[in-house]
C-alpha cells in the first residue's frame, strides 16, 4: 500500500472511494433480485423506472401496462406513498408500512444525489408484502388499524364541516379496480375530463362505480382542495329537493330556521357537486336546474336575492336518459346541458376478465371489516364467478363475496361454494364454465378420434394448451388473470400458449 493516497472531491481516499461505489451498485443489485419490486422517482416526484417484480403490482393498481405508469407523478399512482417527502427532506424512511389498493407491504424509501449532494431522485424497495405467510397476522392487523383510522379522521373532518352531506373525496382512479380495455379507456377519459370545468354524464347500470368514479374526477380536477357535495336525488322527497338544492331564506315559512339554511350548490361553492341519479329528478325542478347551471346563480326558497355560486357539476343515472327526453320526462334541453362529457361505465360482464382483481381487493377489505383471514378463491371458483353475468355489478359481486367469507370455516372457496351461494342468494342467474371431461376433451385438445393412442407427453401438452386457451376465453384474453386461475407464473403461461 502507498504511504499516502490522493484524494476525490468527496474527500475519501481513491481506493475507498472505489469500494464505496461497488458497494451502491451491489446493493443495489441485491435489492433489484431479492426484494418484491423497486421503483424510482425523479426530482419531480415522476416514476422513471420499475423492476420486472414491481410489474405485477399494475393491474391491482389499476395500470393495464407499464407505459400508462411510467411518467405519470408517483403521488397520483401510488396511494398512501411517501416518496414526496423523502424529496423535500432528503432523508430516508427506512422502515414503513404501506397500504394501499394494491396490499399492504414493508417498505424503505432512499434519498438519491448528485455530487455536490443534491437530491435527484428517491429510490423506493418492497421489501415484503402481505402473500408472505410469517407477515400476514401483523400486516393483517395493521391494515384494519390504518383503516380504522381512516374511517375516523373521515368522520371527524365531517363533523367539522358545516352542512350535511359535505365531504372530501375518499377515491382516486387507483381506487377503480380494473385493468381491462374498457376500463383503461374510460380512466384515460375521465382524467381528461377532471381537468374540465364542464359538467359531467356518468352513464351506466347500478352497481357499476359511478358514484366511486365522480370522487376520483374530483380528486384528479383542480378543485380537489374545495368540497365534494353529494346529493341522491332518488332518496329525497320530491317535496323537499328544492330546499334541499337551493336552500332556504331566513323565516321562509312557517317552522323554518331563523338563520337561514344553505342548499347543495352553495356548500359546493368551489369544489363538485354529485348529482346522483338525475333521471329521478321531477320535471317542476328541472327547470329550476338548468337556469341555475347556465346563470352559475341560485335563489333560495322564500328569498328574491340570487346568490352566485361556483360548483362543477357532475352528474350520473342508471335509465336511458335519451328516451327519458323523448317520453318528455326530461327536459331535452337539460340533457344537452348535462350532456357535455358524457362517459359509460361499463357493466362488470363487458370486463369479466377485472374479476380476479376485483376478487382480490373486496375479499381483503371484507376480511379486514369482520377481522377474519384473507380468503382463498380456487382457480375453479374463480371461473365460475368469472362466467357470471352479474346483473347487479360490482355491489352484487361484493355481496356474494361477503356471504362466501361468512359461511367459509376453511377460508378457502371452491366452486361448490360459489355455486351454493349463487343460487340461494337468487341474485344471478347460474351460468357454469364448461367442464368437458373423458375422451371428448383430449379429442379437442389432441385432435384426433384415437387420442388415447397418443404419446402420454404429446396428451399433457396438448390438454395443457386447451387449458390456457379456455382460461384466457374466460378472463377475455387477460394472460395476468388467467395465470392467476391456472395456478401458474406469466413465463409459463407464456410457454404454454397455443
Amino acid at each position: 500500500m502507498p504511504s499516502s493516497v490522493d484524494s476525490d472531491l468527496t474527500g475519501l481516499p481513491k481506493d475507498a472511494q472505489s469500494i464505496l461505489n461497488l458497494a451502491a451498485k451491489s446493493l443495489f443489485d441485491v435489492f433489484a433480485h431479492a426484494s418484491e419490486g423497486m421503483l424510482l422517482v425523479d426530482r419531480s416526484g415522476c416514476v422513471v423506472w420499475i423492476n420486472d417484480q414491481y410489474r405485477r403490482y399494475l393491474p391491482a393498481l389499476g395500470f393495464a401496462s407499464e407505459q400508462d405508469f411510467v411518467g405519470q407523478p408517483v403521488a397520483e399512482v401510488i396511494q398512501n406513498t411517501q416518496m414526496q417527502r423523502v424529496l423535500e427532506t432528503g432523508k430516508p424512511i427506512l422502515i414503513d408500512l404501506l397500504t394501499n389498493k394494491a396490499g399492504t407491504f414493508v417498505v424503505s424509501r432512499f434519498p438519491l444525489r448528485d455530487d455536490a449532494g443534491q437530491v435527484i431522485g428517491a429510490l423506493g424497495v418492497v421489501l415484503f408484502d402481505q402473500a408472505q405467510s410469517n407477515l400476514q397476522p401483523f400486516l393483517a392487523k395493521f391494515s384494519l388499524m390504518q383503516r380504522e383510522l381512516d374511517e375516523a379522521r373521515d368522520a371527524l373532518a365531517v363533523q367539522r364541516r358545516t352542512g350535511l352531506g359535505l365531504r372530501q373525496a375518499r377515491h382516486s382512479f387507483a381506487s377503480f379496480i380494473g385493468a381491462s380495455a374498457p376500463v383503461v379507456a374510460l380512466k384515460r377519459q375521465a382524467r381528461r375530463a377532471a381537468q374540465s370545468s364542464s359538467p359531467v354524464l356518468l352513464l351506466g347500470e347500478t352497481g357499476t362505480g359511478k358514484e366511486l368514479l365522480a370522487h376520483a374526477i374530483h380528486a384528479a380536477s383542480p378543485r380537489a382542495k374545495g368540497p365534494l357535495v353529494s346529493v341522491n336525488i332518488a332518496a329525497v322527497p320530491e317535496t323537499l329537493l328544492e330546499a334541499e338544492f337551493f336552500g332556504v331564506a331566513p323565516g321562509a315559512y312557517t317552522g323554518a330556521d331563523r338563520k337561514g339554511r344553505d342548499g347543495k350548490f352553495r356548500l359546493a361553492d368551489g369544489g363538485t357537486l354529485f348529482l346522483d341519479e338525475i333521471g329521478d329528478m321531477p320535471l317542476g325542478l328541472q327547470a329550476k336546474l338548468l337556469r341555475a347551471l347556465q346563470e352559475g346563480e341560485i335563489e333560495p326558497l322564500g328569498s328574491n336575492r340570487l346568490v352566485p355560486f361556483d360548483a362543477r357539476v357532475i352528474a350520473a343515472t342508471s335509465r336511458d336518459l335519451p328516451k327519458l327526453v323523448q317520453a318528455g320526462q326530461f327536459r331535452e334541453d337539460l340533457f344537452y346541458r348535462l350532456n357535455v362529457l358524457p362517459l359509460r361505465v361499463p357493466p362488470l360482464r363487458e370486463r369479466a376478465s377485472d374479476i380476479p382483481a376485483l376478487l382480490e381487493v373486496l375479499a381483503e377489505d371484507l376480511a379486514l371489516r369482520n377481522e377474519l383471514p384473507h380468503p382463498e378463491f380456487s382457480a375453479q371458483a374463480v371461473a365460475l364467478l368469472s362466467a357470471q353475468h352479474w346483473r347487479g355489478n360490482v355491489r352484487e359481486l361484493r355481496n356474494v363475496i361477503e356471504q362466501l367469507l361468512l359461511r367459509s370455516e376453511t377460508g378457502v372457496m371452491d366452486a361448490a361454494e360459489v355455486e351454493s351461494v349463487l343460487r340461494e342468494s337468487g341474485l344471478s342467474q347460474i351460468f357454469p364454465v364448461p367442464a368437458d371431461v373423458g375422451q371428448s376433451v383430449l379429442q379437442e385438445a389432441v385432435g384426433d378420434a384415437d387420442a388415447w393412442l397418443q404419446p402420454l407427453s404429446q396428451q399433457v401438452q396438448a390438454l395443457e394448451r386447451l387449458a390456457v386457451a379456455r382460461a384466457l376465453a374466460l378472463t377475455r384474453g387477460n394472460k395476468v388473470a388467467a395465470a392467476k386461475m391456472l395456478g401458474l407464473s406469466r413465463a409459463k403461461l407464456y410457454q404454454r400458449l397455443p
